[in-house]
């Protein structure tokens, strides 16, 4: 039996001539943002921050042109934040599926390339 790491994971699989076994972190509910949790969440926090910058200046009826340059700001943190989780995700789900072939491929591949055309939309 020989061990592998691919997409993050540990897999095991079984020798020549035997049923392969793979078991990955992904199958064990583990997602690819799992190490980056507390800088992603901090980082939320801080978007967080910003949209509630925004309520203040409009209750302060601050000029319209600065709260739009506030509103650009946020407007690129969450896409920069959207597209580090977009990575972590070709990194560990969708690099799974392919470790493992088959179907899963086809069906993480169409959900990613999903996802990035909601992101194009904004």
């Amino acid at each position: 039996m020989t061990t592998t790491e691919a997409a993050g994971a540990t897999t095991t699989e079984a020798p020549s001539g035997a049923s392969e076994a793979v078991v990955s972190d992904h199958d064990r509910g583990v997602h690819g943002y799992h190490k980056q949790k507390d800088e992603h969440l901090k980082r939320l926090r801080r978007i967080e921050g910003q949209i509630r910058g925004l309520q203040r200046l409009v209750d302060e009826d601050v000029y319209c042109i600065d709260i739009l340059t506030q509103v650009s700001a946020s407007t690129k943190a969450l896409q920069s934040f959207a597209l580090q989780l977009l990575e972590e995700h070709l990194r560990h789900c969708v690099a799974d599926a392919a470790v493992k072939g088959g179907e899963e491929i086809d069906e993480k591949v169409e959900e990613a390339t999903k996802a990035i055309a909601r992101l194009l939309r904004t």
